[in-house]
């Protein structure tokens, strides 16, 4: 492994369900599904399941923490989870479904300790939180059939997911208060980001904007776009040939206006962003995401440090 690369491995239930967060993510080199934490060498899964073996169903991702830190990954799994589930997960009951966070480092354990502090804080739940923090033990790699299951299984992958209940709890949990956002939010960005409002083209504060930064959602504060990736596309509003990070953003239908489009909205937040659009620069993969300046918050270079968002100055080198 190179020196510039670590491991994280998380329990989140079943394992099928807990690749894809992290697959495509900055920085992440591979996502592996298999067992930890137990006391049988090289378990198979019908082992794990009958709760014989002291193993849980884990991932064991491979990451660069100069472009992907140890932090966002811990962040990102806390939100795959029902953390104070201490007896699986949704449907997935016993052992072997339990919820930790291995680390592998002191540092990784503080982080850990320090993130599951703040989310028993934030009042989101009214449980404890169940989540142990453990140190890392021997991780065994699952079955072929149970790795990339969410690409190789991608239909009986959603209706699992959607049936097991995980899917409406995260969009439950996470979802935005609309009621607090009508006092955080001026008209026009609540009536774009909540209500699929559009902005006027060439009348919107980021279209012709040509300074670098980076452009956040004006809810979640999340990164969506680079000032590298944006271009001119002669529409009025500003435009992109891709974001950040995929994960941040959610691609859906929209027949509205009697027209077939795909609607971009961002994932954390659940806010319309505008839409994505096959006719961007060939060279650049073809796609142009266009979006209103009304739903996100632009942040110079030169405040991406102090505002938190230090380690995407990489997008800049």
């Amino acid at each position: 492994m190179a020196n510039n690369l670590e491991k994280a491995t998380f329990a989140g239930g079943c394992f099928w369900c807990m690749v894809e967060p992290f697959d495509t993510r900055p920085g992440v080199n591979s996502v592996i599904s298999g067992y930890t934490g137990g006391h049988v060498e090289n378990p198979t899964y019908e082992e794990v399941c009958s709760d014989t073996t002291g193993h849980v169903e884990a991932v064991q991702i491979t990451f660069d923490p100069e472009i992907m830190p140890y932090e966002k990954l811990v962040e990102s799994f806390w939100q795959q989870i029902d953390p104070t589930d201490s007896g699986g997960q949704f449907h997935d009951r016993g052992e072997s479904y339990q919820t930790a966070i291995f680390y592998h480092t002191e540092e990784q354990r503080q982080i850990a300790e320090k993130s599951k502090q703040v989310l028993e804080n934030s009042g989101k739940f009214s449980k404890p939180i169940a989540t142990k923090i453990l140190p890392a033990k021997p991780f065994y790699e699952a079955e072929e059939r149970h790795q990339d299951y969410y690409k190789k299984q991608s239909f009986h992958y959603r209706l699992y997911k959607k049936g097991s209940g995980r899917e409406d709890f995260i969009k439950n949990t996470w979802k935005i208060d609309k009621a607090d956002l009508k006092k955080k939010l001026t008209p026009l960005q609540y009536h774009v980001t909540q209500e699929k409002g559009t902005e006027h083209p060439f009348q919107n504060e980021y279209w012709d904007n040509e300074e670098e930064g980076i452009y956040v959602d004006i809810v979640s504060g999340k990164p969506l776009f680079s000032s590298k990736d944006k271009y001119d596309a002669g529409c009025g509003w500003p435009s992109f040939t891709k974001p950040i990070d995929a994960y941040e953003i959610v691609e859906e239908l929209d027949t509205s206006h009697g027209m077939i489009r795909t609607e971009i909205r961002s994932k954390t937040a659940d806010s319309h962003l505008g839409h994505v659009f096959n006719d961007g620069p060939k060279d650049q993969g073809g796609l142009r995401y266009c979006m209103n300046s009304a739903a996100m918050r632009f942040v110079p270079k030169h405040k991406m440090e102090e505002e938190g968002y230090g380690n995407l100055l990489r997008l800049f080198d």
